[in-house]
């Protein structure tokens, strides 16, 4: 009888450990209307930058709500992020000097986010 060589035995591997995806960011009740006031923030910090208006910066009081509501929320922080570049860069495709439709613009922007600000806070501010 022919004698069988003995086959190595096969090692297993344990698995490789995978992470859990990440949690689906919930969006907050009133993501539309942030959203929205990110693009109005966005526009304003390039109309006033445009026509030398005195400014406070509108990028550094839009970082602060960034930071203040989407500290945990990484893609939700990029879509606002996203939003105020939006609002920036569609003004700046359309001005390139500062005229009266510009100040009437921010005029008009200025008026809409204090608007949203309010109703935010209003309806959903603790």
């Amino acid at each position: 009888m022919a004698q069988t060589a003995k086959q190595p035995a096969v090692k297993q591997q344990p698995a490789p450990v995978v992470p859990p995806p990440p949690a689906e960011e919930k969006p907050a009740p009133y993501d539309a209307q942030f959203t929205r006031l990110a693009e109005v923030l966005g526009s304003i910090q390039y109309l006033r930058t445009l026509c030398g208006a005195p400014t406070s910066d509108w990028r550094q009081s839009m970082q602060q709500l960034l930071d203040a509501d989407t500290a945990n929320e990484p893609k939700r922080r990029e879509r606002l992020t996203a939003a105020f570049n939006r609002g920036y860069r569609s003004f700046a495709a359309v001005h390139t000097s500062c005229t009266d439709a510009a100040r009437t613009a921010e005029e008009r922007y200025r008026a809409e986010g204090a608007t949203l600000a309010t109703e935010i806070a209003a309806r959903f501010g603790n």
